[in-house]
Order: C-alpha cells, then sequence, then structure tokens
C-alpha cells in the first residue's frame, strides 16, 4: 500500500529499527523499538489477511455454482486459479517493506492484493511486480529512490521479527537483508525445499527477471541458489507473461528425488501450470529397465545420432511409382508422374506418418478424379442416339416421381455433379480396401521397434552413423534390449520424426495435465536443472518441446559426472545452440559453510576446473572432522556417527554419501537417513552431511567433480570417514 510518512535518514543498521516516521521510538532502547516496529506490521498483516480471507471466500462461492458450458468452464479454472492461490499464500504473505525517499511506503508480499475500492493503490505489492524489484536490488551506493528496507518474518498469522536496512549509506553489508538472509540459512532443512521470496539477493533477481527471448545459461557453484532462482524464474515468468500459461512450463531435473524435493515450491508461489519431470521421464510410456557402460552412454549422447536418425527415417520412406489402385472392382491406375508430385507435396516438412496422412488425401482426390474420368469415358464411347434415350427416360421418370425438379448428374448427361464427386471422395476415404493398400504401400512404424532393430543392426549402424568406429558401433549392437537412459533421447527423436499416427485429442482439465500426455507439446519455457548433466541428444529432447528457445537452464559445469566429454558451457550447448546463448553468473555460496568451501580448492584443480570457487558468506563455526577406519569398522562407525550427528541436528536433516559400490551395504544399516552415491546427491541439501570413503568417490569416472559435489551438501557440519587401506 503506498502510504506518506517521513523519509528515514537515521542510523539504524541491519536488525535494527526504527519508527517509520523517523521519530523517536517511544519506549526506550533498541527492545522497544523493535516492540513497536513488530506491533506495526502485525497489525499491517492483520489487515492484509482479513482482505486476502475476504476475497478466497467471495471465490468460493463463486465457484460452488457450476459451469453451464464451456465459456464457464474457462471461467471457472481461471477462478479455481485464483483461489488455490489465495489459499497457498497463508505463510508469509507479507514479507517486506520499503520505505521511499519520497515518503512512501509500500509492502511487498507472496502476491498482490488492492483494497476492496478496485481503483485504489495496491495493499500489498506482488514480489514479481516492477514496483517490488528496489526491495531486492537498491544498495546504499544505488539506493532506487528508497531509504530503507524492512524484512518482516511471520510465523503463520503473527510477526516474529523486523530486519530493518538503511538505504541512505549509513551502513553498508555484503547482502540484501543480511540478518534474515542468514537466519534462513540458519534454520534446520526439512527435507523439502521451500521459496526465497523474501532473501532473494541483486544477483539472482537479475537472473529471475532476464528476459525470456533465448536460452539462458546459468553458472552457479554449490550452494549460490541455481535451483530457487530457476523456479522463482518460473513464478515471475509465468506472472509476467501471462500467455506462457496458456502453454506451460517444463521443469526438468537431475533424478525423481530432486523433484521431491522440490515439489512444494512453485505451487506455494501460487503456479500450478508446471510440468516436472526427468530426462528418463520425459518421454510417456518409457520405461528405463537397466545400467548402461559410460562408453555407450557417452557414444549415444552424441549429436551425430540426430542426421543418422533423420537419413534412417527417410530410408523407409516408399518410392514413388505407377500405383494400380482397385475401386469397384475395377483398376485405376495413378501415373508415376503424378504419384511423385503428390508425395513431394506430402513429405515437406512433415514427418513420416503425418506425410503418409496427406499423401493419402492426395490420393484420394486422384483415385476419385481417376474413377470419374473412366466412367465418363465408358459413357462417351456409347452411341449417342443410345444415351438419348436413356436421357429421356431418365428425364421421364424423374418428372414423374419429382414433379418440377431439374436434375443433373451422371445418370441424367454422363457427367459427374460437384456433390457426386465429393460423395465419392468421401467413400474412398472411409473405405477400408484403400486405407489397406496405403498401409501395404505406406506401412505405420513403431518407434521402439525401429530403434531396437537400428541399433542391433551394425550394417544400418555403419551406413547411417559412419562417423561411429568398428568398436563403437560393436560395443552399441551388444546392448540388452531394455532401455537405457541414453536410450530415451534416441526414441524422442525417432518419435518425433515419425510424428502421430492420430492426431493427439487433448485430454485434462488444467493445461498441465493436457501437456503431460502430449509427447509433442510446445512449452512456453523450459527450465533445466543440474543442466551440465545433459548430453547433446537431450539437449535435442529440450529444444524439441520448446522451439521458440526460450530455456533457462542452471547448472555447475565443475559438478559434471555424466559420461559426456565437455568441460566448458560452450562445449555442451554448441551442437544445439551454437553461439546464440546468454551466459549468467552465481557468484556467491549462501547455504555452504566458509569452513567447508575452504576444502574444496584442491578438489576443484584436480578435477580440472579454472573456475574460482564461489565465495562463502557465512561460517557454522563448526570445523569439518574425519576419522580413518578399517573396512571392517565401517557399518558400525557409519551407524555411531549418524546416530550422533541426528542427536545433534535433532529436528533437522543428515545425508550419507559415498561411493557407489558402497551404496548398498551402508543403506542396510543406515535406513534412517538417505545414502546416496555422489551423482544422486546433486541438488540436494542436509544440515549435516556424512561423507564416506571420499578416496573412493575420487576414484570413480569423474570421481573428483564427484567428490566436489559430496563435500558440499551440508549446511553446518561435514563428517569424513577415511577407509584405511
Amino acid at each position: 500500500m503506498r502510504r506518506n510518512s517521513a523519509p528515514n535518514n537515521g542510523t539504524a543498521g541491519v536488525g535494527e529499527v526504527v519508527t517509520p516516521n523517523g521519530d523517536p521510538p517511544t519506549t526506550t532502547g533498541k527492545g522497544g523499538a523493535l516492540r513497536s516496529a513488530v506491533a506495526e506490521e502485525q497489525a499491517f498483516l492483520d489487515l492484509a489477511t482479513a482482505r486476502r480471507d475476504r476475497l478466497a471466500e467471495h471465490l468460493r462461492t463463486e465457484l460452488s455454482s457450476g459451469a453451464v458450458d464451456a465459456l464457464e468452464r474457462a471461467r471457472q479454472r481461471m477462478l479455481r486459479q485464483q483461489y488455490d492461490e489465495l489459499r497457498q499464500a497463508r505463510e508469509g504473505l507479507v514479507f517486506g517493506r520499503l520505505d521511499g525517499l519520497d515518503g512512501t511506503v509500500r509492502h511487498i508480499g507472496r502476491l498482490g492484493l488492492r483494497d476492496d475500492a478496485e481503483d485504489s493503490e495496491p495493499l500489498l505489492l506482488d514480489w514479481r511486480a516492477p514496483a517490488a524489484r528496489p526491495f531486492y536490488t537498491a544498495t546504499a551506493i544505488d539506493p532506487q529512490g528508497q531509504a530503507r528496507r524492512r524484512h518482516i518474518r511471520t510465523e503463520g498469522s503473527t510477526v516474529v521479527g523486523v530486519d530493518d536496512e538503511p538505504l541512505d549509506g549509513t551502513t553498508t553489508a555484503d547482502l540484501v537483508g543480511e540478518g534474515a538472509l542468514l537466519a534462513a540459512l540458519d534454520q534446520r532443512r526439512t527435507g523439502r525445499m521451500s521459496t526465497a521470496i523474501s532473501t532473494l539477493q541483486r544477483e539472482q533477481d537479475d537472473i529471475i527477471r532476464a528476459e525470456a527471448s533465448g536460452p539462458l545459461i546459468v553458472q552457479g557453484g554449490p550452494g549460490t541458489g541455481k535451483t530457487v532462482v530457476a523456479l522463482h524464474r518460473v513464478a515471475y515468468l509465468l506472472f509476467t507473461h501471462r500467455t506462457m500459461a496458456d502453454q506451460a512450463v517444463l521443469v526438468l531435473g537431475p533424478s525423481p528425488r530432486f523433484l521431491e524435493y522440490i515439489a512444494q515450491v512453485l505451487p506455494a508461489l501460487g503456479e500450478t501450470a508446471v510440468v516436472s519431470a526427468t530426462c528418463d521421464t520425459l518421454l510417456a510410456g518409457v520405461t528405463v529397465g537397466r545400467e548402461e557402460s559410460r562408453l555407450v552412454a557417452e557414444i549415444k549422447g552424441r549429436a551425430l545420432w540426430q542426421p543418422a536418425l533423420e537419413n534412417y527415417v527417410t530410408s523407409l520412406l516408399p518410392r514413388p511409382r505407377e500405383l494400380k489402385v482397385r475401386w469397384e472392382g475395377e483398376f485405376h491406375v495413378i501415373a508415376a508422374a503424378t504419384v511423385a508430385q503428390a508425395f513431394a507435396s506430402a513429405v515437406q516438412g512433415r514427418p513420416y506418418h503425418r506425410a503418409r496422412t496427406a499423401f493419402a488425401e492426395q490420393l484420394h482426390h486422384l483415385l476419385a478424379d481417376a474413377v470419374v474420368e473412366h466412367r465418363e469415358a465408358l459413357l462417351d464411347e456409347m452411341e449417342e442416339g443410345f444415351e438419348d434415350i436413356l436421357a429421356r427416360v431418365d428425364r421421364s421418370i424423374e418428372h414423374e416421381h419429382h414433379p418440377g425438379r431439374t436434375s443433373t448428374g451422371s445418370e441424367v448427361d454422363g457427367l459427374f455433379s460437384d456433390d457426386e464427386i465429393e460423395h465419392l471422395r468421401t467413400r474412398i476415404a472411409e473405405d477400408a480396401t484403400i486405407a489397406r493398400f496405403v498401409e501395404a504401400w505406406w506401412p505405420t512404424l513403431d518407434a521402439g521397434t525401429l530403434l531396437r532393430d537400428f541399433l542391433t543392426d551394425r550394417a544400418l549402424l555403419a551406413r547411417f552413423a559412419p562417423h561411429l568406429s568398428a568398436e563403437e558401433i560393436t560395443a552399441v549392437a551388444a546392448e540388452p534390449a531394455a532401455w537405457a537412459s541414453s536410450d530415451v533421447p534416441l526414441l524422442d527423436a525417432l518419435a518425433d520424426l515419425l510424428g502421430e499416427v492420430d492426431a493427439p485429442q487433448p485430454q485434462g482439465e488444467f493445461v498441465a495435465d493436457r501437456a503431460r500426455r502430449q509427447r509433442g507439446w510446445v512449452y512456453g519455457h523450459v527450465v533445466v536443472d543440474e543442466a551440465q548433466e545433459l548430453s547433446e541428444m537431450q539437449w535435442r529432447m529440450v529444444l524439441r518441446r520448446c522451439p521458440s528457445r526460450s530455456i533457462t537452464a542452471v547448472g555447475d559445469i565443475d559438478q559434471a559426472e555424466a559420461a559426456h566429454r565437455h568441460t566448458s558451457w560452450a562445449q555442451a550447448v554448441r551442437a544445439v545452440f551454437g553461439d546464440r546463448w546468454t551466459a549468467a553468473e552465481l557468484t556467491i555460496c549462501y547455504r555452504t559453510p566458509r569452513e567447508v568451501m575452504d576444502l574444496t580448492g584442491p578438489v576443484l584443480r584436480k578435477a580440472g576446473s579454472h573456475n574460482p570457487p564461489p565465495r562463502a558468506v557465512r561460517s557454522s563455526g563448526i570445523t569439518p572432522w574425519e576419522l580413518t577406519i578399517t573396512p571392517a569398522e565401517l557399518p558400525g562407525t557409519a551407524a555411531e556417527a549418524v546416530r550422533q550427528l541426528r542427536r545433534r541436528w535433532q529436528g533437522g536433516t543428515v545425508g550419507v554419501i559415498a561411493p557407489a559400490h558402497r551404496v548398498a551395504e551402508l543403506g542396510a544399516v543406515l535406513s534412517e537417513v538417505p545414502v546416496l552415491a555422489a551423482s544422486q546427491s546433486k541438488g540436494l541439501e542436509w544440515d549435516a552431511t556424512l561423507l564416506v570413503d571420499p578416496q573412493g568417490i575420487a576414484a570413480e569416472p569423474r570421481g573428483w567433480n564427484g567428490l566436489y559435489v559430496a563435500l558440499t551438501r551440508c549446511t553446518q557440519e561435514l563428517g569424513q570417514l577415511m577407509i584405511a587401506p
């Protein structure tokens, strides 16, 4: 709400409070000022909550009446979305305030609210609105017209604290809302990511509000808030570009566990037009049934498979030739040149099955024309007198049964009327014999069967993928029948080249449900998390679903563990985007404490990185510890270490990371906590991490990258169990 007050030119620092009008607090000391500020913000929160509840009740009443037509159903969907957004906005409805140099006061919240008078100033600014941006970007050097920023901390409907930050240059801080941010970072982890709209930092906000007209690749080390930025960017884009919600947004994560971890963020921000998936689950009906070697995964991830599959599908198209088609006991010939012309028109820019449909439609017309031409030619051969007799008889009969009606058509004058020709075409199009003829000449193909045949045929691989060596062809052809992760992008590419046999019918009331069920759905925007892990063919999957290239990809190239060979973002995306992408960087580590980040420098160097680690801004005060044990001592020692960590971090979370070959053994004795390989822990965080056998992790393929991931999962305490030789 825009209110007037005198600008604050006091010297209050982070965590300190002055009264909004600049007058001395009525109660002596900082404690009195804090109580006064909390009371003021409590009054505003009560006002905003009451307004939200009135709006929610009004919408609930509107939704209680049934929809009678499609227009009303669309309106009900819109109202339901608004109602759900209001219902979700219970926690953190109000979290900030800006006091302008001109005396205006604006409160910032999870969503926007107006007073009962619709033409009034907003009661509460949506955090995504342009007017709210100074809350995240104003500094003492660049106050953007603001005198003070206040962070308001709430629990449910109660204000529990405020943190004031003068923007007049009297105090300086590296971070926006440092007190509120550090308080949030010190909270116990819950196993689920929460929203961060009250503590976003300037470099994060810049990325969230960046243009969405092309690929944006965000490099960020551990703890820099990559995932937070990506998800809040989705909420911002859906708020700013309303039409994007009609197409939905796709969020691709590295694992189902990761998607479960972030599942509550976007609903809490009021966004439902979102589909979440992994690259393995993106293709409906396909299940990954086996692991595969890194060698084969790397081979199948290369960009060369796209042209190989394109050429393979092209080779399966029928060759234009003269067609002899039977209709009602007579054969009709479609000349080779005519077939070639219709074929060329049908395949232009269409996938295999859609091209067949287009050709079949042309064939129906060509056959109808041939039938008409043939029958009219037969009639022309009859004697003229006999035709006259038939015509007179027909006219007499027609006159007798239909007085006053003038008839035309093949039965009268031997020439087909337009209606008769159209009726003939319809009969031909609906005829099962004609459909079988088309199917025999241009058969329906199944992507799964086709891909299995292709990948197991050395001759086909050598012909259509000539860049593969003989050894690589042998490795690919020897793979088992069950699908592996690297097969999914190949299946997707092949399914796209074949196209749907029948046009998909929209299913589901909400756009996300319809998008989830259709392989060929085009999204308004795509977000890719842990994007450094994608192969070139997986990037093709992404681009296929968003040809507009409105894509945000976040990741850390130094955490890459996948089988591909790229070590820079330019290498990772060149095959898909070329040089047409924008780079951004997150440089500050908020999550991982300084004590742990100090361990990562040597690991990064051994991983071959040329990037400095992100700058940690907080200290946990806990020195990382390690214990050397024998293999026989591992189960008991790990169990005792986890017991102590859980006791120290009661109410929080503990995670265990180990080499892949030790996960099953440790999981059997540590059932109360997650036990993961380094690659499975990407994007996750715990209060405390127990890192088992770091030497073993480093010995795995791209192991130093994996160890870098494992070291940086904790927010407070890191313990390591070293295995003695």
